[in-house]
């Protein structure tokens, strides 16, 4: 890795950082991008954000003359549904095409000091994008996901989830810095792709705390007139919605409590027949998305969150903030940050519909202990407050930052 710069060199100008996403459709690390955007200091920092795609949830919330898109990103980056549905010999193709191009484009153009790339489709684009650029900003490749999950999931086969496997491992490997958002995937990391340890960090996903507690007072249409269960995340395999459904119909807590799921996605109608099958139909309300979820979770008697893997879990820190009792599975990587068992709320094995089905009837069951979950995952969640993780960004770049003598 080069050495390090210490903030005095850049004394006299602003370091210049620039954000990459491929697409814009409304997730953990978008909310990321926001928030950098947004929070870090311009007179410290000056950040801007490029996209291949800028259709989707939050732009609303950027100041759209400090974000760059592809030409004709809506043309060459239009990818919908699951990950799955992008490996297809078109796509790949234009993809390892024109991704590196347009992301070689954009750093051209700002040459920032620091390029922070956001999750392994990028990053693989980022690692093209930065062959033989002169000078070579320093690259940060942030992981907000599981990648060995996520290239099971998403591959046709384990022929390309090896090869998938292999590039993201050469790709990371290449970066100065791998940023991770948990304790345990940090370990993960260099466990499943042999990275150097002194090469990953971790800073936990910013979540901002008072404007959440602020948000779930809102008075909003359409929340239950009853107790309620409820979940939170897009209609998707590693979301394990399924998991939830059965084993909320065979914990007869349907007969007090409907559970309502928030969200979007490909696996909807599934959903729908599942509980159906199950003779839980009636009792399952699917909202779809929902620009203020917060006073839903603040509303609920018990949050579930049955995801098969994780990155940084933001429903369940977002869930805290809300003052809501949080039952989550112990998935990898990011609930154990968030939850401690006994104290927090509750984790439970991943896609064990038997256990899950006994500690929602447990829990429905003891609103004391609910009431203590609640209250102290309202003072746990303060730790990840957003102006703790965005200076901790900001100090991130300044580590990383180089200013080349002809600037």
């Amino acid at each position: 890795m080069h050495g390090i710069t210490s903030p005095a060199t850049i004394a006299g100008r602003r370091i210049k950082v620039l954000l990459l996403l491929g697409s814009w459709v409304g997730g953990g690390a978008e909310r990321v991008a926001v928030n950098l955007m947004n929070r870090l200091d311009p007179a410290r920092i000056d950040v801007r954000l490029g996209l291949l795609r800028a259709s989707g949830r939050y732009l609303d919330r950027l100041d759209l003359d400090r974000v760059i898109v592809a030409p004709e990103g809506e043309e060459r980056f239009r990818y919908e549904g699951p990950n799955r549905n992008l490996f297809t010999p078109g796509k790949l193709i234009g993809g390892a095409l024109h991704g590196p191009r347009a992301f070689r484009k954009m750093i051209e153009d700002v040459q920032p000091d620091v390029v922070m790339s956001f999750l392994k489709g990028t990053g693989l684009l980022t690692w093209l994008a930065l062959q033989g650029t002169n000078p070579r900003p320093r690259w940060i490749a942030r992981e907000g996901n599981n990648v060995l999950a996520v290239a099971g999931q998403e591959s046709p086969n384990h022929f390309i989830e090896s090869i998938s496997l292999a590039l993201t491992r050469r790709a990371y490997r290449r970066a100065d810095a791998v940023l991770t958002n948990s304790t345990d995937m940090a370990s993960g990391l260099v466990r499943d792709l042999a990275l150097n340890p002194a090469r990953v960090r971790m800073i936990n996903n910013p979540i901002d705390v008072d404007t959440i507690a602020r948000d779930a007072q809102v008075q909003v249409p359409g929340l239950p007139n009853k107790p309620y269960i409820l979940s939170a995340g897009r209609l998707e395999y590693q979301k394990g919605h399924e998991v939830l459904i059965e084993a909320f119909a065979k914990s007869g807590a349907w007969k007090t409590h409907p559970l309502v799921i928030l969200g979007e996605g490909s696996r909807l109608a599934e959903l729908q027949a599942l509980a159906a099958t199950l003779g839980v139909a009636p009792h399952v309300q699917f909202i779809g998305f929902v620009a203020n979820p917060y006073p839903w979770m603040a509303g609920a008697e018990l949050v579930v969150q049955p995801s098969r893997w994780e990155g940084f879990p933001n429903v369940a820190a977002e869930t805290l903030a809300c003052g809501a009792p949080l039952l989550h599975s112990d998935c990898s990587f990011g609930p154990r940050d968030i939850v401690l068992p006994g104290e927090t709320g509750e984790l439970f094995p991943v896609d064990d519909v038997d256990a899950l089905a006994r500690q929602l009837s447990a829990l429905i069951n003891d609103p004391e202990r609910r009431k203590r979950y609640a209250e102290a995952g309202r003072r746990h969640v303060e730790r990840f407050a957003i102006e703790t993780m965005v200076e901790s960004y900001a100090r991130l770049f300044e580590e990383f930052a180089i200013v080349p003598a002809h600037r």
